[in-house]
């Protein structure tokens, strides 16, 4: 009897273990949980950002190929009408403004987007 008795003993100990341990896996597990869920909420604001970025950027450049195409017509007018006499070099110094112009454009966006 006491053999038995040491034995249900032994098994009701390690029954208080187990029971232990299984509360200190669910703790564990509830905790890789919430941490789960938080990297992936910071995740999805970190893409929600960066998806803004890219619409805006996207809607500014078809804004600007808009105002492009429409200058580009202006100022190919304007040079043909001064340089009538040589077809060539009008579309050398037209090519060249319009160069200016872009050059000009993109470094004033440039350091508008860069002071965000």
């Amino acid at each position: 009897m006491e053999k038995t008795a040491k034995i249900i003993k032994e098994i009701k100990e390690e029954k208080k273990e187990l029971v232990q341990e299984k509360k200190e896996i669910i703790n564990e597990n509830k905790m890789l949980k919430h941490k789960l869920a938080e990297k992936a909420l910071s995740s999805a604001k970190k893409f929600k950002k960066e998806f803004n970025i890219a619409i805006k950027t996207a809607f500014l450049a078809a804004f600007g190929f808009l105002i492009a195409l429409a200058w580009k017509d202006l100022i190919t007018e304007y040079v043909n009408t001064i340089s009538q006499s040589a077809p060539v070099q009008g579309k050398f110094i037209s090519a060249l403004v319009v160069t200016l112009i872009c050059v000009i454009g993109i470094v004033i966006i440039s350091t508008i987007v860069g002071e965000e």
